[in-house]
């Protein structure tokens, strides 16, 4: 993969360098969005980075998306290896939303093993699988009980943190899974936040874009679809707001500029997110196939022509603490 050469920052030279102007993204487009209220209600677009706190190149990449980009939130991973880096990069940089990235497979846990023995190795480290876990998670009465008290750890580890609280999500949407769901529904409640991502986007943009993997997107689709009726229903009841649709998933390992711009041209509903998994590297780096699309992520998040195409559409960038519900 060829690459135009991107400086890595350290993180405070992040935080604090002078952007291309005073207003962020963030701010430009919440005034367009008002100049063309005229021709109708503003659809608004959370746009969030997955995966904070994973490492320097990730949390690099987020707030320079964030600062310079049209980045507008994150979602921590609080055991991740750069969680404290990611934490202080967020409070210097309030304007960031933050949300808590709950791990359940794929990752460290907070407790240790002698805790939670069925969930993790010595090194705490999760299942790789997460069909085992997620069946686990299911059909065992212990797992249930030790993925309760881990997510209930990841919440307070969360709150130690001091930041507020922007909203829930998972790793490879293990949230949904209806014992993690119900869980950190009532952990999210217990620390004040009423948002929470639930997936849920239309297979025939998915399949208008790019029709490979069509039989994967069409299970996706039944599958997630089901899960979010029963989320969004307990979630309304509880006071909670959720995007209407959560763009990603069915492009999972693809985003790209294009997709982007096909999404934007494509919003349909009032309240929408579209999440990426961005990183940027040094330029002498030799990358593997997971970091060239990381980078490229991340290269989309910065994109000139996702911006002119914010500043053309009637769309409002926000984030989950200041997304509206619809009237």
């Amino acid at each position: 993969m060829i690459r135009r050469p991107i400086p890595l920052t350290n993180p405070s030279r992040a935080a604090t360098a002078t952007t291309r102007s005073s207003a962020s993204a963030f701010d430009a487009s919440t005034s367009a969005a008002r100049s063309v209220a005229s021709l109708g209600q503003p659809r608004q677009l959370i746009v969030n980075a997955d995966d904070f706190g994973m490492s320097e190149a990730v949390n690099h990449a987020i707030i320079r998306a964030h600062r310079e980009g049209v980045l507008t939130s994150a979602s921590l991973m609080v055991t991740g290896a750069a969680a404290a880096s990611a934490v202080r990069l967020a409070k210097e940089n309030p304007r960031l939303a933050v949300g808590i990235h709950l791990v359940a497979v794929m990752g460290r846990s907070v407790l240790p093993q002698s805790e939670i023995p069925t969930l993790v190795d010595g090194a705490q480290n999760f299942s790789n699988n997460p069909t085992a876990a997620g069946l686990k998670y299911f059909f065992s009465p212990k797992s249930r009980r030790e993925i309760r008290r881990e997510i209930a750890a990841q919440f307070a580890r969360f709150h130690e943190t001091g930041l507020r609280l922007s909203h829930v999500d998972g790793h490879l949407h293990l949230h949904v899974h209806p014992v993690i769901f119900n869980e950190a529904l009532k952990q999210a409640i217990r620390y004040g936040a009423r948002r929470m991502r639930v997936p849920e986007e239309e297979r025939h943009l998915a399949l208008a874009f790019d029709r490979s993997n069509r039989a994967q997107k069409t299970f996706f689709t039944i599958q997630f679809g089901g899960l979010a009726r029963y989320m969004k229903s307990k979630l309304h009841a509880s006071g909670f707001t959720v995007p209407e649709r959560v763009y990603g998933n069915l492009q999972s390992g693809q985003m790209n500029e294009s997709y982007f711009l096909y999404m934007l041209d494509h919003l349909n509903a009032a309240t929408n997110e579209i999440y990426f998994h961005p990183a940027t590297y040094s330029a002498d780096r030799s990358l593997d196939a997971h970091e060239q699309q990381c980078q490229i992520e991340f290269e989309t998040l910065m994109s000139e022509r996702v911006r002119e195409r914010l500043a053309q559409a009637n769309v409002r960038l926000t984030n989950y603490l200041e997304m509206e519900a619809p009237t």
